[in-house]
């Protein structure tokens, strides 16, 4: 057949010297099969997510992606594949944050998804290294490179908290409405760990096809049998290495020996310690929810409109919430007792609102209950205020403040260099600076305002300093009757299984709920009403997880295992290299 003068033309080296663009183009771009591939994954992990809720596709999501970024031949255009899938995953599942600017700010829709698009540009930068690290340690280490994926995983998640100070959807997200074992693991490593074992599930899954899609001897078709065994049944998986004749034979060669051992030893050892540490945070939790009633709390859904509201309007309103807190503290004739408003935009301004000052101060002595609220609190350093939480004793006095210290990027805060130089969306806050936790009675609670509740770090450092419960106060209207509403429950899920405390979550419009030690929400209010919810506030035993004591461990152990295996490639290429 002969070729079209057009063909002809574009693979000419004459046209590509006359425009080099086309030819670097031609090197650093990625097949159309490994973009697709890619897309498939982030379409998958993006259906695993609240709304959706179809959490066990995230366990296969991995497996397109994982194939796609091995198979290209330079790590730059594995970067692209990688690039394709975070941008593609992170628009799937925030796109509802283009909700505020429409609504609130004017933008044209199409505008305001356009610099939703941008970040989520930004952001897919860390699946894009994800993919380029993994491409360079598979193409060097070969099937062994495959154990190297969930360690670069958890490196490149941890890496966009560094940078970025955020780390909403993390892949383990995806399994807080999944089954009690899988978020059990939680507990151990936090949800870095959950999203390790989802892409661990895929590697494997990899490790079938490429055994399936290649000739390959008896030996090579038992190593992903046996990696599956140890990994989910590791006694299984064991036995499997001491009968198959297969493999006991492979011993006496020293390489089957170590792709043996790899294959094996690491996933046995990593499913015995989720195990036993996952078992031991169910115990723990038991003794929690078991513990000393320290108070009664009555929570309030106030359900408080995001659009401008006349002064009239305004006092109604809180008017009706201190009527739903009396109603609720009617039905606890006893006892130490906590009203809990949630965070809103009525602009409560405690120290400098005199008259809500008394206010709130009457209330607390005449019920003789404790009382937290969020508030405006002047910040004695600056000319700014802190997004604060304060609580108020039965005696009318001041018990005690948190500062909140993650600070949401652009709506609160601008992030350096913008700091000062533009305002943010919903206000320019100063960053809080102490990790107090708050008294209830007997207990200790830690306070998580909003954004805060996606900082496993944070509710940690609380547990770790004597919290025996967390409270959460939120405010998602800004963003409608979105998935956002649920993803963000979906964090609060994760606090409570890392830390085994319960978190009491009171919202402006949902989801208010109850989630026990185990994760498990209860209790909930129907999204946008008002209503109360009436919980008890518990003194734990004292006992702290695996995560508690140590930690996001898994991501430190990712960002090892991935500059080591970097220092591998590099090293034995300049070893190859040398004369």
């Amino acid at each position: 057949m002969t070729k079209s003068v057009t063909e002809t033309h574009i693979r000419s080296p004459k046209l590509l010297k006359f425009f080099p663009v086309i030819g670097v183009l031609k090197k650093i771009s990625p097949s159309l099969r490994n973009c697709a591939l890619a897309m498939a994954s982030a379409v998958m992990l993006i259906l695993a997510f609240p709304d959706s809720g179809w959490w066990w596709l995230a366990w296969f999501a991995f497996v397109p992606f994982l194939i796609a970024a091995a198979d290209e031949t330079r790590p730059f255009s594995a970067f692209v594949v990688g690039q394709l899938f975070g941008t593609t995953y992170f628009f799937g599942t925030c796109w509802w944050l283009a909700y505020a600017p429409i609504h609130y700010g004017g933008f044209p829709p199409l505008f305001a998804y356009a610099l939703i698009f941008t970040a989520c540009v930004i952001v897919g930068f860390f699946p894009a290294v994800f993919a380029a690290v993994f491409n360079v340690v598979s193409r060097r280490f070969g099937s062994l490179g495959l154990l190297t994926a969930p360690f670069i995983w958890a490196f490149s998640e941890y890496l966009r908290f560094w940078l970025t100070g955020n780390n909403w959807n993390a892949a383990g997200y995806s399994q807080a409405f999944g089954p009690q074992a899988i978020l059990n693991v939680a507990s151990v490593g936090g949800v870095y760990l959950v999203g390790f074992n989802l892409v661990a599930f895929s590697t494997l899954v990899v490790a079938m096809i490429m055994v399936a899609a290649k000739p390959a001897d008896a030996f090579e078709k038992r190593v992903p049998l046996l990696a599956l065994g140890t990994y989910f049944v590791a006694p299984a998986g064991i036995v499997f290495l001491l009968v198959d004749p297969v493999l006991k034979s492979a011993f006496s060669d020293r390489k089957k020996r170590r792709i043996l051992i790899a294959f094996a030893g690491v996933p046995a050892v990593a499913a015995a310690l989720m195990f036993f540490f996952a078992t031991g945070a169910r115990t723990e939790a038991k003794q929690s929810a078991s513990g000393e009633l320290a108070a009664t709390a009555v929570v309030i859904q106030a359900d408080v409109p995001m659009s401008y509201v006349p002064t009239a309007k305004l006092e109604q309103l809180r008017s009706r919430q201190i009527q739903l807190a009396n109603e609720g503290l009617a039905k606890i004739p006893t006892g130490t007792r906590l009203v809990i408003f949630p965070e809103s935009p009525m602009n409560y301004m405690y120290t400098d609102d005199r008259e809500f000052h008394d206010l709130i101060n009457d209330f607390a002595r005449k019920n003789n209950t404790w009382v937290l609220f969020n508030s405006a609190e002047p910040d004695s350093l600056s000319t700014r205020y802190f997004n604060s939480a304060v609580m108020i004793d039965p005696t009318g006095k001041k018990a005690g403040q948190y500062d909140k210290i993650h600070l949401v990027p652009f709506g609160e805060a601008m992030p350096f260099p913008l700091d000062g130089v533009l305002p943010g969306l919903v206000g320019t806050f100063a960053y809080g600076r102490e990790y107090d936790t708050l008294p209830v009675g007997d207990a200790k609670a830690g306070i998580l305002i909003c954004f805060e509740s996606a900082f496993g770090t944070l509710s940690r450092r609380f547990v770790g300093d004597g919290a025996d419960v967390l409270i959460e106060l939120t405010n998602d209207g800004y963003l409608g009757p979105t998935p956002v509403l649920r993803q963000h429950l979906g964090m609060a899920i994760f606090r409570a299984v890392e830390t085994a405390r319960p978190v009491l979550r009171a919202t402006n419009v949902g989801v208010t709920g109850y989630v026990n030690e185990h994760g498990q929400v209860s209790d909930t209010l129907p999204v946008y009403e008002e209503g109360t919810r009436i919980w008890p506030v518990r003194k734990s035993s004292g006992e702290k997880t695996f995560y508690v004591r140590f930690g996001d461990w898994i991501a430190w152990l990712g960002t090892l295992v991935t500059l080591v295996s970097l220092g591998f490639v590099f090293f034995s290429k300049r070893a190859g290299s040398a004369p």
